[in-house]
């Protein structure tokens, strides 16, 4: 079917007599210095085919040597997501043709994968839910081809760079809960360290296989493969648009037929690539120029004592020492150089109650980050400037928090402190009686008619008075205060 339609909701689906069924497959670069198998630079954006050598295109001859490191990041990862990382593991050939594959095979891992059966838990809706990981195998990645309009290029930079692919088992039902799984695991990624898991530079990509079927049937139903999605929005926007066409099509009597399915981004809908009759024969054998890998109990346990707080348990952390409520904590661990400069501020702010530090986190400075592109970590502030800000915002020195807003882009921009900017720029809360009881005798003398209604048990015309106080000192009258002073006055 071809015409396009909105898809549906999140609460339609629950609502209708289909149940989708998605699992996905996400490749990751493993952050080396060299590729997989060879020692050619795995840096991004230098020249196409700079970064070659025999052993990563393939020339006959040529015996690659597992990269350690890539090894290590691997079973690090597989034991972040629980899984039994295999003492006796081994590399596979897996054969296709395909312009940016210059061995037409690439090297993978077939029946003995690294890592297998571990679990991710979710919390789509605030409600737990385990994803089962059933397996995380290392292979290299190909190259990439780059399409002209008389012509196709290929560059073999990226062929050869560590690619680890998870692949989970279909648990997701929904598009949010594969949203919340992919932010989840890049989160995990991240905070290993072993990936920047950056979906521009590729570093991160994401397929996924959906199929819907009737509500309390087991049976799988056709499974369809989307590709081409480059981000986790376009991950969930597909999948609603996906199970949509799916449901819509079997309602009018039409069928799913197997295939891979392009999601467009500027039309927002999936469009027909190539169909599978049956699956793909790779033709798996052994690689015959790698030996079998024996990991040790004891390399097992020295690289599980690598392994850092990861993000559940620092938001536990964080809201045990920090009393912050799971959300706010869940925004501040979300990524870890964020994280990491959060824990810093609030651990020193001296009052037992941090929200007023994590309400600035996450409001004014996550505001101010997002409109410079950067991340909260990359904003220019030290930690003594900005518990300063927020200590004269909470102790009413600050004429209100707008004001304070504006004090904390300029100290960004200029680098100077709150206090030199508030007295440079006069920004001061008045909260000194003496100072501001003149200006309340001329509101009192001018508004002669709000003073009698005051008196008459008309309480919003003190609040008219207080108003008229604040004209006169553009803003910068404690209001609290003004109101003190005129009750007083008006007794």
């Amino acid at each position: 079917m071809n015409r396009r339609h909105p898809g549906i909701s999140e609460n339609q689906n629950y609502n209708m007599p289909y149940e989708a069924v998605i699992g996905l497959e996400v490749h990751i670069h493993l952050k080396t210095k060299t590729k997989a198998f060879c020692g050619c630079s795995t840096e991004f954006g230098s020249p196409p085919n700079s970064q070659t050598c025999p052993i990563c295109l393939g020339f006959p001859g040529s015996l690659p040597a597992l990269n350690s490191q890539a090894l290590d990041y691997a079973i690090k990862v597989g034991l972040a997501l629980n899984c039994k990382v295999q003492e006796y593991t081994k590399f596979d050939r897996k054969h296709y043709y395909y312009p940016d594959l210059p061995k037409n095979y690439q090297i993978s891992q077939y029946d003995l994968p690294i890592s297998r059966d571990g679990f991710l838990d979710i919390y789509p809706q605030g409600i737990k839910k385990m994803v089962r990981i059933k397996r995380a195998h290392l292979e290299e990645d190909a190259g990439k081809l780059m399409h002209k309009e008389q012509s196709s290029l290929v560059d073999f930079n990226r062929t050869g760079i560590p690619l680890l692919e998870i692949v989970s088992e279909p648990d997701i039902n929904t598009p949010t809960e594969a949203y919340e799984y992919l932010a989840s695991l890049k989160s995990i990624i991240e905070y290993l360290g072993v990936s920047d898991c950056d979906m521009e530079k590729g570093s991160l990509r994401c397929d996924v296989n959906i199929s819907i079927r009737p509500q309390g049937i087991e049976a799988l139903g056709t499974k369809v493969e989307l590709k081409n999605m480059n981000s986790f929005k376009g991950v969930k926007d597909a999948l609603t648009y996906e199970i949509g066409r799916q449901i819509e099509a079997l309602e009018s009597g039409g069928e799913i037929i197997q295939e891979t399915r392009l999601w467009d981004t500027v039309s927002a809908q999936s469009i027909s690539m190539r169909t599978k009759e049956e699956a793909k024969d790779y033709r798996y054998f052994p690689e015959p120029d790698l030996p079998p890998f024996i990991i040790s109990q004891k390399k097992i346990e020295e690289i599980k004592k690598t392994i850092p707080e990861l993000p559940r348990e620092k938001m536990r952390r964080f809201i045990e020492e920090y009393g912050l409520s799971e959300y706010d904590a869940a925004i501040l661990v979300s990524n870890k150089n964020n994280a990491d400069y959060a824990q810093e501020r609030l651990k020193a702010w001296p009052d037992k109650n941090k929200k007023p530090v994590a309400n600035w986190l996450i409001g004014p400075l996550t505001a101010l980050a997002s409109s410079n592109s950067i991340a909260i970590s990359e904003v220019k502030i030290t930690k003594e400037d900005f518990l300063e800000l927020v200590d004269l915002v909470e102790n009413k020195q600050i004429v209100s928090n707008l004001v304070g807003k504006t004090i904390l882009v300029e100290m960004s921009s200029s680098g100077k402190s709150p206090s030199l900017i508030i007295r440079e720029k006069n920004l001061a809360q008045v909260s000194d009686v003496e100072s501001l009881e003149a200006d309340v005798d001329a509101a009192l003398k001018e508004n002669l008619k709000s003073v009698q209604a005051y008196k008459e048990g008309k309480n919003n015309a003190l609040m008219f008075l207080v108003g008229q106080v604040m004209k006169k000192t553009a803003g910068r009258a404690n209001p609290k205060v003004v109101q003190e002073i005129l009750k007083r006055r008006l007794a």
